[in-house]
């Protein structure tokens, strides 16, 4: 349904170590770099993060949060890893979640400027 989705953060560097090493095991990188704007995706751009003057204020209470998809469970479990070790605060760790449904295998973060992100993979039934 989207072709990319951008957010606007205060601090850019702050963003790009935390994104870099966050979206690393999910198998998306850094396609695009620039001094106000970075770009992510697998062969081409999905997520761009800018730095900008009024960024949206963070709510846990709005609804709203970003869901990559994983490539299977161990890459839930280091996107997980990585985005706490670069300064996302945890939200929910790596499992099965049975209220969105027995194969539905996610983790949940914080990042530092308080977008909520998750990583799922569907795990295949046994």
């Amino acid at each position: 349904m989207f072709d990319h989705i951008s957010i606007g953060v205060k601090d850019l560097e702050r963003a790009r170590r935390f994104y870099d090493a966050a979206l690393a095991p999910l198998g998306y990188e850094r396609l695009s770099n620039s001094d106000t704007m970075i770009g992510y995706g697998p062969e081409r751009v999905g997520l761009w993060v800018m730095q900008v003057e009024q960024p949206v204020v963070a709510d846990m209470r709005s609804g709203l949060h970003f869901c990559f998809v994983a490539p299977d469970e161990a890459a839930v479990d280091a996107f997980h890893a990585a985005a706490v070790a670069s300064g996302g605060t945890d939200n929910g760790e790596p499992g099965v979640r049975p209220d969105y449904g027995q194969f539905y295998y996610a983790a949940f973060i914080i990042d530092p400027d308080g977008y909520r992100l998750e990583a799922y993979f569907h795990k295949g039934e046994l």
